[in-house]
């Protein structure tokens, strides 16, 4: 089993966003990620409403949906009307992480939970069984193109451990940073899922790079 990518329409152009959403379709990537951000939960606005139909309209593969936003549980109705595929709320957004769960999977989506990097693992101990994946943010949320964050690596392998130990089929994803020279190890600590934007995105063969991180095997 290859491990699965999914390019982070963040870094895309959006001058030209028909093209490389048609690039992501013919390429061997997985999904498309989606980052929603709204400036209060992390320093930054994405964008919206608009901008997600219209990538759920010209997208042939599933949409996996971050939400980096203050008070999530008020638009996952709405992601799922975006045929959104699996939607991603924040550990540290939610105060009743349980109930946001239960909602979203109500919606016909796959429920993630996201953890910001200074979050311990032992957060998700209560809550592991309920949920599909485990977003891991390699960088702090908000901006692309930043430094990948070191003891990532060691958060991995902890969350591999929880999920192996609780007999869980939770997904384990890294976003931020992701590129060549770290997606081996990641991806040997446990990872399934690799975020990659300007990796993939400001490359001269972005197909090639997505090909790249594709061939690495699961171990």
């Amino acid at each position: 089993m290859s491990v699965k990518i999914a390019p982070s329409i963040l870094a895309a152009d959006f001058g030209n966003l028909e093209r490389d959403i048609s690039l992501i379709n013919n390429s061997k990537a997985d999904w498309f990620h989606l980052d929603i951000m709204d400036g209060l939960f992390v320093p930054n606005i994405s964008f919206g409403m608009p901008i997600v139909e219209t990538i759920s309209r010209l997208a042939s593969k599933p949409l996996d949906v971050h939400l980096m936003i203050m008070e999530p549980d008020r638009y996952i109705e709405t992601f799922s009307k975006l045929d959104s595929k699996i939607l991603t709320v924040h550990y540290e957004a939610c105060n009743h992480l349980h109930r946001s769960i239960q909602k979203i999977k109500a919606f016909g989506m796959k429920a993630g939970v996201a953890l910001n990097p200074h979050s311990n693992i032992n957060l998700l101990i209560d809550i592991i069984m309920d949920i599909d994946l485990v977003c891991l943010m390699s960088v702090n949320p908000g901006f692309g193109g930043q430094t990948f964050i070191e003891n990532t690596y060691i958060k991995v392998s902890q969350l591999k451990e929880l999920i192996e130990n609780k007999n869980s089929k939770c997904l384990i994803e890294v976003d931020g940073g992701v590129n060549d020279q770290n997606a081996n190890k990641l991806i040997s600590c446990g990872a399934d899922v690799l975020v990659a934007g300007n990796y993939i995105f400001n490359a001269v063969d972005p197909t090639f790079n997505i090909e790249k991180l594709k061939s690495f095997n699961l171990i």
